[in-house]
């Protein structure tokens, strides 16, 4: 079990490509629906808390229609208060506002959960760090399109760029009992 705390206030939970056509692929070691059941309840357990819920969808760039299922999955439900980012590349800073969007709001922890672990999420994480933020990897509420690749992304990748923990640690995080 990891032993921390967060500050609600100051950590957003980053949903990576939760978007019908993504959810849909074939996925290891969960399936698209089960992360996005999982993340749908964190970003409750953030909200509920005080924290920030963003939410990254990918779009193709230089075409004019983009494929069906490019919506964020109506699930997730957006609230008033989440951010919404637009991604044309792999990872979730690049040429998007979210740094600066973060900033502004005195974020300094990025929790990260979707899919897919080694491409969307692993990317976002490595910027992340690289731009100072504290970064926790939600390891059982994020998949692979390869169970093998998610599997080393968590086990080698994850630990020297942040925490890798659960769901479940990271809402107790959230919510220390004071003593």
């Amino acid at each position: 079990m990891t032993s921390f705390s967060l500050e609600p206030r100051r950590t957003a939970l980053v949903l990576i490509d939760l978007m019908p056509r993504i959810i849909a692929l074939e996925t290891g070691p969960l399936a698209g629906g089960e992360v996005l059941e999982r993340c749908i309840a964190l970003a409750k357990a953030t909200r509920s808390v005080g924290g920030l819920v963003v939410h990254v969808r990918v779009e193709r760039p230089g075409v004019g229609v983009q494929p069906e299922g490019s919506e964020l999955a109506p699930e997730l439900d957006p609230q008033p208060g989440d951010l919404e980012i637009v991604k044309r590349t792999v990872g979730a800073f690049a040429n998007t506002g979210l740094d600066e969007a973060l900033r502004a709001k005195d974020i300094d922890t990025i929790v990260l959960a979707g899919i897919a672990t080694n491409f969307g999420v692993e990317s976002t994480g490595r910027v992340a760090d690289d731009f100072g933020y504290t970064t926790v990897y939600l390891t059982d509420a994020m998949t692979g399109l390869d169970a093998k690749a998610h599997d080393f992304a968590v086990s080698y990748v994850f630990p020297r760029f942040g925490t890798a923990t659960t769901g479940a640690e990271y809402v107790a995080a959230l919510s220390p009992t004071t003593d």
